[in-house]
């Protein structure tokens, strides 16, 4: 006797209607990474909120908890456990969470997030959709990423755990160093082709036998 197939779930069938922004492109993703040189995909659908309020309020401190922390400067990363917050501006953040996260699927950290501001000046903004994320890691990582981007990006400059706002092939982006070989780049969907179009062409070098 046949097995039947348990129904999807609300999540799956959420998930099965959603095109990510780089979709076209994950088989070039795929045949244009470099296995020990350089490797490039898409982190499609990671939950994303755009925060403005001052850390130092009472309203920050309540976010803060929810999310583990805000960073306090340039370049700061703070968090806990899944949940990330980069620095974007003096009262600027953005949450990265995974894609359960979001309240589509079940997820109540934005919920929280409102929640935990409350009455308190600022704002709390679902911005899931608006970008994409890009991981490139390996050994030649950097030095993709060298060819389109103006900021100084040896370790000495640019640690790990760091996230800034810059260009990659003039498309804006917020760059995040997640480990000494590893990265990871957001940028709005609507670049999302070109950026990814301009990544396999970076690193395209690194396919040649003749490259040590």
């Amino acid at each position: 006797m046949a097995e039947t197939a348990a129904p999807a779930t609300s999540f799956e069938n959420n998930l099965s209607h959603r095109v990510s922004p780089a979709a076209q492109l994950r088989a070039a993703f795929e045949t244009g990474s470099v296995r020990g040189a350089v490797e490039l995909g898409e982190i499609a659908f990671l939950t994303m909120v755009g925060l403005r309020v001052d850390r130092n309020s009472d309203a920050g401190q309540r976010v803060a908890s929810v999310t583990g922390g805000l960073p306090a400067a340039s370049g700061g990363v703070s968090g806990t456990g899944d949940t990330s917050v980069l620095w974007l501006g003096p009262e600027e953040f953005l949450v990265v969470a995974p894609t359960e996260a979001h309240e589509s699927l079940g997820g109540d950290l934005i919920q929280a997030l409102r929640e935990a501001l409350a009455d308190g000046e600022g704002q709390v903004v679902d911005l899931s959709a608006n970008r994409t994320t890009f991981e490139l890691s390996g050994p030649r990582s950097r030095a993709v990423l060298e060819k389109g981007c103006s900021l100084d990006l040896h370790p000495r400059a640019l640690l790990a755990g760091t996230a800034l706002s810059t260009e990659i092939g003039n498309i804006p982006v917020v760059l995040w160093k997640t480990g000494e070989e590893s990265f990871r780049l957001f940028p709005r969907a609507s670049f999302a082709d070109f950026l990814g179009r301009w990544l396999l062409d970076a690193m395209r070098e690194y396919a040649s036998p003749e490259v040590p």
